[in-house]
């Protein structure tokens, strides 16, 4: 079964990126994939803080949410929807949001939601991020069954922690949208990436924003399919665009029956 990660350099305004992120899932589509990811932030990037509390979403309605469910079910596809802005639980703070990253199946049934755990906290000159100050953290690690096999979720920063991968069980397809700034991306993105693969023996589709957006934050993009032995599939460096390769369950079964890895852990 073939998959695909969509890349895209989004802006701080929510109605063109949507209109790219349609144009490429179609492209996507077109190349025969059944389960297509975007990225992190896919509807808006560069907003203010106002802009992106007045983008959040209730769960369950809203035009984005509307969206990633009506063009799922047009073209009878698995979606991945990068992240969206939530809105938070009415116990936590109401002036932050949740970066949430749901799942769609290819009825446009909401199948899966996962809220970023790990906030991202950088500082190196000029540059420096941190997510916490607008985001609410999630609590909870979620995996899901598709008729291709398991699947689990993961935001960004999140990847450097391994502790998360583990505490999905077994998967076989790791999805993880992301806009790793360009900074930390040329250092560890492919790195912790096939790290991840390897370990968990299994897929992994990282879609990622990639590129110097309208307000001239740089993104890393890089996005890519890797394979259960660690091996890059499909790769774009930068520019908007798609990467498509396919899912093997044979090829996870042949790499856990060399390597049982997976049967030897002790902790």
């Amino acid at each position: 079964m073939k998959i695909a990660a969509v890349q895209m350099i989004s802006g701080p305004d929510v109605r063109p990126n949507l209109d790219t992120a349609s144009r490429r899932i179609a492209e996507a589509v077109r190349a025969g994939a059944r389960l297509v990811a975007l990225p992190e932030y896919f509807p808006l990037i560069g907003a203010t803080d106002e802009a992106r509390r007045a983008a959040r979403e209730a769960p369950g309605t809203g035009p984005i949410q509307d969206f990633l469910a009506e063009t799922a079910r047009a073209h009878g596809i698995w979606l991945v929807g990068g992240s969206i802005p939530l809105m938070p639980a009415t116990t936590r703070d109401p002036d932050k949001l949740l970066n949430s990253c749901l799942v769609f199946d290819d009825g446009g049934r909401q199948v899966a939601r996962y809220d970023k755990i790990h906030l991202f906290n950088f500082r190196k000159g000029d540059e420096h991020y941190d997510e916490a100050a607008t985001i609410e953290a999630g609590d909870r690690v979620v995996a899901f069954d598709t008729p291709f096999g398991r699947i689990g979720l993961a935001i960004c920063y999140d990847l450097r922690f391994p502790e998360l991968f583990r505490a999905l069980g077994t998967v076989d397809l790791l999805v993880i949208p992301a806009a790793f700034t360009d900074t930390t991306g040329r250092a560890h993105w492919e790195t912790l990436l096939r790290a991840r693969a390897v370990e968990n023996q299994c897929y992994v589709l990282a879609s990622a924003q990639g590129g110097q957006h309208p307000t001239g934050r740089m993104t890393h993009g890089n996005s890519m399919i890797i394979d259960p032995w660690g091996d890059v599939l499909a790769r774009l460096d930068k520019g908007e665009g798609v990467v498509v390769a396919e899912l093997d369950a044979g090829r996870i079964a042949a790499v856990r029956a060399s390597l049982p890895a997976l049967q030897h852990r002790r902790l």
